[in-house]
């Protein structure tokens, strides 16, 4: 395919291929001509083009296909227009010589095509350069077109369009003869050339102006007619054609609207024509006044949809502005076509109407308007409905029967009334929040106009009106309950009229379904006034026959939607429905057959009628509250059930006895009957005799005379695969106008709507319940409850039921042969049948029935029939049936995945698929192939070459009208792109090929005209993207996807924004540059609708324009996708483009509502003037700007999780601004507050929501930013009053409680971040706290009640979480601890001030802390106690919405918890009585849920008790809890909270005295530590063991020193052993502390150093926890807390249990020390990566636990005084065996050791330190320590002087063995001066140990010491010569040695004396030194005195370094 790359073809290379492979090989060579001639040379083509042409030429008569010949015309062309065009004429001349030949043989027919499609693209390009040769070649086309078949006629309107496009004006000589001509092609049977033709005729309208103004009535009818028969690409081609035709009628274009003749339309006319057609269908006069006698005329719903898109199409060419100004108008016509007779005549009828003319209001008030216009037009609808009420108001009421309103005013009003209502319902609750200021409006009083229709005469106004409330509801929560009460009262108060209860009735049911959409709900009082209203209803519908029937709906109707509140509210009034089922059926059967012999039709039809309601009731509690059904309900249903099932015998009876006035409810009752049975459990009725009655009377339905043929397509796609379904054609779900093409499924039937099943109004859903009619709804509900009954019965039934009955789809095996052998035969039949919806749905069947089966030989034998059949078989029907058979058994079995039978399978496929005589097998066989290929993966790559040849052979082959096959095609093409895989990538030359193969068929099908094969082009090129995405060229894919965003296509538009999602997952940025580089003419056509262009806004802009206007959610959620995607990869790179982006979205609503309305002409003014305005939007929707602000959070995310720290530091991104180009977010700091802004002060609470979340965010992020320019500030100080105005309007009274809550979350974060610092600033915040605290205060009476009482609990909650988050910062704890654990701080400027405002609340909020923590506890108790949990629910929620309620506690409870031990632990747990909280019910917290009365007789320190408990109860319950895996928050808070009430001196006695409590505590904090690695969770939990262990230590020490008090000294011997372990030593495990602080600090220590266990100490080292000196600064944090903890437990032990735990507590500090003192083998704390700064922090930790241990009272008491002296001596000989450590590289700190050696020394007992062996080698290790070179010398001489200084008994060996060995290394100095300060240092800290060692001595030995130590200082001393020229560390010890001496001398005057006298060198050796020194302080004293009066004031600096 290389060699096809080249200018010119290579004709020597095409020879050598085949003619299937040439065909191919041409077409790649066309396609990279089109690419390669706009960018050549001109003078390169012109050389060329002689030989180009002929070569273009040679092609043109070869036969070539459909795509080879439009591109070989576009490159033709292409090279005229860039080349010499002079020639062209010679072209032109050959085509039209062509196209006259007189060969009709069909292999000259593409050469003619050819032709043909050469002419449009020549005239498409050169335009008038061909305007002599134009009526020629018109004049040939258009005679050639009278003997052409459908694939001529189709070129030459395709080719007539082109060049009328090409010759603009010009062409106007020829216009009528196009006319004529298009005309007859308008209403050809093809219905490909129907669409060309309209496309000509849309071309043809720009220039010719007769089109619109004379002809324009004739080619409406044309157009009207074209609709008749046809498919759906015809209705949207033609639909287009009219709808653009009669917009410009009524708006003429500028250029033409001058010329002669022309005359603009009004809209009353161009409406009359389509209302015409809409009545009158597309017959002439005559013959419509003919049907009209005979009254048989009646409009196919073809024409009435055709025109209904029209319509919506003119609308929408005209705009939303022309909308705008005339909707009244447009309203008057449309309702008035609603209203006409003709249009609603049969009941099918009425609701096709309907449903035409709200798709109409619909399609053209949802995309076109924005939200203010949307509230005009809704004002406008409301007027209307207002006015026809009161018609029929007055006409109704009016005396005079001659002006008595007739019933078919009321008909014509109903409908009217219908289309008004829906379309008013669907734009509020579109507008949602938004349409508030609509209802307080009262020029309109919405309320009061749906109100009032609740009471017209028809039952479809009234459930129109009911649905418009329920939309009312849904978009504002707050009206739910308003509504609901003020039904209730007109239902009550207007219970005997019949339209008032059926009116009212359905409106209470519709609020009610409303709520399933709310999650605010209504408040729970109003399930029992329903339930009271439908009881009531019920008692009293015998009393007056003239409404039993509407109070027997409506009571049923009611208790329906009272089920679907849920399980919550539905568990209160169970019994009482229970009793209302009883009632309402006979209690058994006999009675019910004593019923048969009373009453008359008319009790019998309330009855039926009753029953059925009571059944449909049952269903709404089945689907409703399935938790509800436990046996015994389902038990007390089944009496009603069995009675019901019986009735079905009986109805027949009923009929006969009563005629026909009782059918239509018997079809209801049987109806629910069978919905109900499907629903429930079959076993729960299988035994009984109802069964056999049930499966009868389905048999009946099913198959009896009486049955309503059911519309095959409401019943077979459901039993379809739904891949088989695109054989059918489109898909409704695939299209835009899905509401009213449903229609035309709906066959005799009709569509279905709300009057059919009044039940459904409280279904959840957001579009009108739209149920069937009674009768086919009988058959759907038969058919499902067959199927669900079919397996559970015998088999010989089975058989039977299978003879008689042909749809059956289950999956339960079927059973033995007998069963199976008519079950075959009927899906055989099936798959012959000449619908093919029934060989769809057979093949489905079959397959499944051979997947049952479940035997190979059978699955075999099944393919085996298939293939016979396909061979011997010639009609199409059969063939496409059993083809489709084989793709279906291969989906469901792997029996033909043998490759044999694979092999024939795909064998007898191709052949099908080859089958040109039939299009239908062709596709059929594709379809299967392609299924085949799916599912066969790697078992196909056998055949994929095969394969493709085949797929692009019939791509570039098969006429593009058989638009079916190309899907077909297309889908083959998928399929074999997923076979292949990743294989793609490959470089062989056969992949090179295949790949090649795949472009050539997508680029094929992507030019291809119909929307469905362009679709899947994009859905291939996105496969081939995924696989192999190097080979998909970005910068062709990515404009084609642009221009096709704005397809009239849904599915085109699905797939483009599909694949958009998949390339900006992995090419954001090359996607977001290739879509602006788009070329402005295809740009243009972008978007047209909302005049924004991708140049203008990205890419990214486009999609933000795109997902305002679209509806479809799976097409709206790929957008957002698609959006995420470019935002994540390039939003960071363009900060400042995706932030305008985002603000420009946000700034385009409509402007704002509190505009009046009388400014609505100056909106127009600004929608023209659209380049002034702010931004490039207009009037978006509040939903595209909740995703626009949850873009800016998205944003902020990405900033802090991949972006530069510059993002969120203003300092470091302004110097970053100075050196590069760089973008930050913190610079865009103002946008993002303002966008949170105009989002949070929005009118839709959904965009409040947002705005305060981006708020929250923005605290966050950026509260601690320093301002570079006034230090000392934050950056948010400055828009301290957008905060304070953004969360104002959340406080109001109206503001819902969800806003509320979100608010007070957002205010406790502005105020504890610590920005503001101004107590006036902090008190605007403030009181917004404060006032919603008041409201808290008020309680659950509040009197007007809107929303469930468990929001109140929200808000509540909210309000008491935000104070307890803002208490953190200013209740310190008592000691202010700098524990790392407690960040409880908050910086010094802001607690003065917040002291100040929150004093006075405190008591108020302790209190309410409390009664929240309490409610919590009461919610979290296990089902078990719920008997005892209080009746009337908690303080702030309700028993009946405990369920609701308990989220919002889950989610706050923690900072409460947290806040509330903060207060007790300020107040030290001193109870102070601040006066009441005002509360409307006293807030008790510790009377869990007793009376007051008994809880205010306790004492205080019971109280405190209570509430420590409370604490301690909530925090041991959440830690112990399994799903606290995701709360790192709460376990935090928990911690805190602990350690706070520990820190106070009564709870930690409490905590201390209970020995059980410590150690669940412990057994708490030790699986905590285990589960969870946060180092801040461990560090605290280990800061709480330690308050634990403490807290127990006290309490022994208090217990100690009472005993002693107690029992005096003397008799200290009998004083019990207090502490654990008593008199044995034994710890239980699980009962004792001391064990259990053991276990959690032996956990710590083994996870971080796991060479302290024996068993791991030879595992591998490296990684967490491989050796101390890889521990990072938090484990080092946890080692020392661990050891901390286990220094302390001796303490609480008993003198035995000490001895038992001593043994381990050493094991322990002496494993970690011996860690801790082997340097990595690098040598030093240089070689080690960062751990030696760590290990800083846990060697005098480790130290000092070991002087804890060693200094513990328990080694000296009596009892256990030889155990410990063992055990410490064992400790020390292992402390000493550290030196001689066994590993290879033995460097050990000696620092360290030598000092835990001194800490044994001076603090364990001498019996441990002088026991002979250690204390000798003890002396040796200080000896090679002197002997070292190392600062080791140093410390050494340190710990020598302490231990010189320590008793006697301890210090005299070691004097003895070292003294003379300091004595010696001093005397040594002399002869090596100090070069360094480290030596500097040890030799004055040998002089210290020397000192010591003296005054150690007797006063009668001292004098001969200091004989020796005087010497040795002296001769430190240097002589004057010496003393300038030494070192600074030789000069330093000279003086510290003469201070030395002129201190010591004095003291010991006699021996200093003696020696000067024996010494003379010495002597003269002091003086000179004091002498000199006295020089050098006299010179210093000068220098000083000297300059002070000459010296500067100011210093100038020097040293600049």
């Amino acid at each position: 395919m290389e060699r096809a790359h080249s200018l010119l073809l290579n004709e020597e290379a095409c020879s050598q291929l085949g003619e299937h492979q040439r065909a191919e090989f041409v077409f790649e060579w066309l396609r990279f001509l089109k690419k390669l001639l706009p960018a050549a040379d001109r003078a390169d083509v012109k050389k060329n083009q002689k030989c180009l042409v002929e070569q273009l030429t040679v092609i043109l008569i070869g036969s070539p296909g459909p795509p080879t010949r439009w591109l070989l015309a576009h490159c033709l062309a292409l090279l005229y227009r860039l080349g010499d065009s002079l020639t062209s004429s010679l072209t032109v001349d050959r085509c039209n010589d062509i196209i006259r030949s007189k060969d009709d043989s069909p292999s000259y027919l593409p050469t003619r095509l050819a032709a043909i499609a050469c002419l449009g693209a020549l005239y498409e390009q050169l335009g008038r350069l061909l305007v002599n040769t134009f009526k020629e070649t018109l004049a040939n086309l258009l005679k050639a077109m009278k003997s052409a078949e459908s694939q001529g006629r189709y070129e030459i309107m395709l080719s007539v369009e082109k060049i009328l496009r090409g010759l603009g004006v010009s062409a106007v000589p020829c216009h009528r003869d196009i006319y004529k001509a298009t005309r007859a092609c308008l209403t050809d049977r093809s219905m490909a050339v129907r669409c060309a033709a309209a496309k000509c005729l849309l071309e043809l309208q720009r220039e010719a102006v007769f089109l619109w103004t004379s002809e324009l009535e004739n080619v409406a009818t044309l157009c009207f007619r074209a609709f008749e028969g046809s498919n759906y690409d015809v209705r949207v081609a033609i639909s287009k054609l009219l709808g653009t035709l009669l917009a410009t009628a009524v708006e003429p274009k500028q250029p033409t609207a001058h010329r002669q003749g022309s005359r603009r339309s009004s809209l009353e006319e161009v409406m009359d024509l389509m209302t015409g057609g809409f009545l009158r269908g597309g017959a002439g006069f005559l013959r419509a006044s003919g049907d009209k006698l005979k009254g048989t005329s009646s409009v196919s719903k073809d024409i009435r949809i055709g025109i209904t898109q029209s319509c919506v199409v003119f609308v929408s060419c005209l705009g939303g502005v022309w909308l705008e100004a005339n909707f009244s108008a447009l309203l008057v016509l449309l309702m008035e076509l609603v209203s006409h007779t003709r249009a609603t005549q049969t009941p099918a009828d009425a609701v096709c109407c309907r449903r035409c003319i709200s798709f109409i209001l619909r399609a053209t008030l949802g995309s076109l308007l924005g939200e203010k216009a949307q509230i005009a037009a809704a004002k406008e609808i409301c007027l209307a409905i207002g006015k026809q009420k009161r018609a029929v108001d007055a006409a109704m009421c009016d005396g005079n029967v001659e002006t008595r309103v007739t019933t078919t005013d009321v008909a014509a009003s109903q409908h009217v009334l219908v289309c008004a209502l829906l379309e008013l319902g669907s734009l509020v609750q579109g507008l949602a929040s938004t349409a508030a200021s609509l209802l307080t409006d009262t020029s309109t009083a919405l309320l009061d106009t749906v109100v009032s229709v609740l009471l017209h005469p028809s039952v479809s106004a009234r459930l129109a009106a009911a649905w418009c409330l329920r939309c009312v509801a849904v978009a504002l929560p707050s009206q739910g309950a308003v509504l609901l009460d003020r039904c209730a009262e007109r239902l009550n108060a207007l219970k005997s009229c019949p339209e008032a209860v059926a009116g009212y009735s359905s409106a209470i049911a519709a609020l009610l379904g409303a709520v399933q959409h709310c999650p605010l709900g209504i408040p729970h009082t109003k399930g029992n006034v329903v339930m009271g209203l439908a009881e009531d209803l019920l008692r009293s519908a015998t009393q007056n026959s003239r409404i039993s029937m509407q109070r027997t709906q409506a009571g049923w109707l009611l208790l329906s939607s009272l089920n679907t509140l849920g399980p919550a509210v539905v568990e209160h009034h169970l019994p009482r429905m229970l009793v209302l089922w009883r009632c309402a059926f006979p209690p058994s059967i006999r009675d019910l057959d004593m019923e048969l012999r009373r009453g008359d039709h008319f009790t019998w039809q309330v009855t039926l009628e009753g029953r059925a309601g009571a059944l449909c009731a049952m269903k709404s509690l089945v689907i409703h509250c399935r938790d509800l059904l436990t046996d015994d309900v389902i038990g007390r249903l089944l009496t009603p059930l069995a009675c019901a099932v019986a009735l079905l015998t009986k109805v027949p009876t009923l009929i006969k006895s009563y005629g026909n006035l009782i059918k239509n409810t018997s079809v209801v009752f049987r109806l629910r009957v069978y919905e109900i049975l499907a629903l429930l459990p079959s076993k729960t009725y299988e035994g009984e005799k109802s069964f056999g009655i049930v499966l009868k009377q389905l048999v009946t339905d099913l198959t009896g005379p009486e049955n309503v043929v059911c519309s095959e397509l409401t019943l077979l796609p459901p039993l379809c695969h739904s891949d088989d379904l695109a054989l059918l054609g489109p898909a409704l779900q695939d299209m835009d106008q899905h509401y009213i093409e449903e229609q035309l499924q709906g066959s005799s039937v009709g569509g279905g709507t709300l009057e059919y099943d009044p039940f459904t109004i409280c279904v959840k859903c957001q579009d009108v319940p739209a149920p069937l009619p009674p009768p086919a709804a009988l058959t759907t509900a038969a058919i499902q409850l067959f199927g669900v009954i079919f397996p559970h019965i015998i088999v010989p039934l089975r058989y039977t039921l299978t003879h008689t009955h042909s749809l059956c789809s289950s999956r339960v095996g079927l059973g033995p042969e007998e069963v199976r052998k008519p079950a075959l035969g009927l899906l055989v039949g099936a798959l012959e049948s000449s619908n093919p919806l029934l060989r769809c749905m057979a093949a489905e069947g079959l397959s499944r029935l051979v997947q049952v089966v479940n035997d190979p030989a059978f699955t075999v034998s099944m393919t085996l029939v298939s293939f016979d059949k396909l061979k011997t078989a010639r009609d199409a029907v059969t063939r496409t049936g059993h083809a489709l058979a084989l793709g279906s058994l291969y989906r469901y079995v792997g029996g033909i995945s043998s490759p044999q039978h694979l092999s024939a399978c795909v064998g007898i496929l191709f052949t099908l698929s080859q089958d040109s005589t039939s299009p239908e097998v062709q596709r059929w066989a594709l379809h299967s192939l392609s299924m085949v290929m799916d599912l066969a993966g790697p078992l196909y790559h056998g055949h994929v070459e095969a394969s493709f040849t085949l797929v692009l052979r019939l791509l570039l082959s098969i006429p593009p009208t058989h638009v079916e096959v190309h899907q077909s095609l297309g889908r083959c093409l998928n399929a074999l792109l997923t076979t292949l895989g990743p294989d793609l990538q490959g470089e062989g030359q056969s992949v090179s090929a295949l790949r090649t193969s795949c472009l050539v068929g997508c680029a094929v099908m992507q030019d291809s005209p119909d929307c469905l094969v362009e679709a899947q082009a994009i859905s291939c090129l996105q496969q081939l993207h995924m696989f192999a995405p190097r080979h998909v060229n970005l910068a062709s894919l990515v404009p084609s996807l642009c221009v096709n965003l704005c397809s009239s296509y849904l599915s085109l538009r699905r797939a483009v924004v599909a694949c958009l999602r998949q390339l900006a997952q992995k090419e954001a940025l090359e996607v977001s540059e290739h879509a602006v580089a788009l070329k402005p003419h295809c740009d243009q056509c972008l978007l047209s609708s909302t005049d924004v262009t991708i140049k203008e806004v990205g890419l990214e802009g486009a999609l933000f324009s795109l997902l305002d206007r679209e509806s479809d959610p799976r097409l709206c959620q790929d957008i957002q996708e698609t959006l995420v995607h470019m935002m994540s990869s390039i939003a960071t790179g363009k900060l400042a483009h995706w932030l305008k982006l985002c603000k420009d979205v946000l700034s385009a609503s409509a402007g704002g509502c509190d505009e009046e309305d009388g400014e609505r002409d100056d909106d127009a003014s600004v929608f023209h003037a659209k380049s002034e305005s702010s931004g490039p939007f207009t009037n978006l929707r509040w939903s595209t700007r909740v995703f626009a602000v949850e873009c800016v959070c998205r944003i902020i995310s990405q900033c802090e999780s991949h972006g530069h720290p510059a993002h969120f530091d203003m300092a470091l991104a302004q110097e970053h601004r100075l050196h590069e180009s760089t973008d930050f977010l913190v610079l865009h700091l103002a946008d993002l507050i303002r966008m949170a802004f105009m989002a949070a002060t929005d009118h839709s609470d959904k965009l409040r929501l947002s705005g305060l979340q981006t708020l929250l965010v923005i605290i966050r992020k950026f509260a601690a930013i320093p301002e570079p320019e006034f230090p000392g500030h934050v950056i948010l100080e400055q828009y301290q009053a957008n905060v304070g105005a953004a969360l104002r309007p959340a406080f109001t009274a109206d503001a819902p409680p969800d806003v509320t809550a979100k608010a007070c979350q957002v205010c406790s974060a502005w105020i504890a971040s610590g920005v503001v610092s101004d107590l006036r600033d902090l008190r605007r915040v403030h009181q917004l706290l404060a006032s919603s605290l008041v409201k808290v205060q008020a309680g659950k009476e509040v009197p007007s009640q809107l929303y469930n009482e468990g929001t109140s609990t929200m808000e509540t909650l909210a309000v008491l979480k935000a104070w307890a988050e803002v208490s953190h910062c200013w209740l310190i704890p008592v000691p202010a601890r700098h524990s790392s654990t407690l960040a409880l701080q908050a910086t010094s400027s802001t607690r003065p001030g917040l002291l100040t405002l929150v004093q006075t609340d405190l008591a108020t909020l302790s209190r309410l802390w409390l009664a929240a923590l309490q409610d919590y506890v009461l919610l979290t108790l296990p089902q078990d106690y719920s008997a005892q949990l209080p009746a009337t629910g908690g303080t702030f929620y309700t028993a009946e919405t405990a369920e609701q309620a308990r989220p919002h506690y889950c989610s706050s409870w923690a900072p409460i918890l947290h806040a509330t031990a903060l207060w007790l632990n300020s107040t030290g747990f001193i109870m102070v009585d601040d006066g009441p909280a005002n509360l409307s019910r006293p807030v008790t917290p510790t009377s869990m849920g007793q009376s007051t009365s008994l809880a205010s007789v306790k004492s205080p320190e019971d109280i405190s008790s209570d509430r420590l408990h409370l604490i301690l109860g909530i925090s041991v319950e959440f830690l112990c809890s399994p799903h606290s895996h995701d709360q790192m928050e709460n376990i935090s808070s928990c911690l805190q909270a602990l350690q706070a009430l520990l820190e106070v001196s009564w709870p930690r006695s409490k905590v201390g005295n209970d020995q059980v409590l410590s150690v669940e505590l412990l057994s708490v904090l030790h699986r905590l530590i285990v589960t969870r690695e946060a180092p801040g969770v461990q560090l605290a939990v280990l800061e709480l063991v330690r308050q634990v262990v403490c807290a127990a230590q006290e309490h022994v020490k208090e217990r100690r020193h009472s005993a002693e008090v107690d029992d005096g000294a003397a008799e200290k011997e009998t004083v019990p052993e207090f502490g654990e372990g008593r008199d044995t030593g034994g710890l239980v495990p699980g009962r004792s502390l001391v064990f259990g602080a053991l276990q959690l600090c032996l956990c710590v220590l083994v996870r971080k150093l796991p060479q302290l266990s024996p068993k791991l100490a030879g595992s591998p080292r490296g990684g967490q926890g491989g050796s101390a000196w890889s521990l990072s600064d938090s484990d080092c944090r946890q080692v020392a807390a661990a050891l901390a903890i286990l220094s302390d437990l001796p303490a609480i032990c008993s003198p035995d249990g000490s001895v038992s735990i001593l043994p381990t507590v050493m094991y322990l500090l002496m494993g970690v020390l011996r860690e801790l003192v082997q340097q990595p083998c690098g040598g030093g704390a240089g070689g080690s990566s960062g751990g030696g700064e760590a290990l800083d922090l846990v060697v005098p930790a480790a130290l000092q636990a070991l002087r804890s241990v060693l200094s513990s009272p328990m080694s000296r008491s009596e009892k256990c005084r030889g155990a410990w002296a063992h055990l410490l001596r064992c400790a020390l000989n292992t402390l000493l065996d550290f030196w001689d450590s066994d590993k290879p590289n033995p460097a050990v700190d000696e620092v360290s050791l030598l000092t835990a050696l001194t800490i044994f020394l001076l603090t364990a007992s001498p019996e441990v330190t002088t026991a002979q062996p250690l204390q000798t080698r003890c002396i040796d290790k200080f000896k090679a320590s002197l002997e070292s070179k190392d600062p080791v010398v140093s410390q050494s001489y340190q710990l020598l002087m302490s231990v010189f200084q320590s008793k006697t008994g301890v210090a005299v060996p070691f004097i003895q063995g070292l003294g003379s060995c300091v004595v010696g290394h001093l005397q040594g100095v002399e002869r090596r001066r100090p070069q360094s300060s480290k030596e500097l240092q040890a030799i004055q800290d040998g002089v210290r140990a020397l000192e010591a060692l003296v005054f150690a001595a007797d006063e009668t030995h001292r004098p001969q010491l200091v004989a020796i130590l005087l010497p040795i200082l002296i001769s430190f001393l240097l002589d004057e010569n010496a003393l300038s020229s030494a070192p600074a560390p030789a000069r330093t010890l000279h003086e510290s040695a003469l201070q030395d001496l002129m201190r010591i001398g004095p003291q010991h005057s006699s021996v200093f004396k003696a020696l000067m006298a024996s010494s003379p060198h010495m002597k003269a050796r002091v003086e000179a030194a004091v002498k000199g020194n006295q020089e050098s302080v006299n010179a210093k004293t000068t220098q000083l005195q000297v300059p002070s009066k000459t010296s500067p004031s100011i210093q100038l600096k020097t040293n600049f370094l």
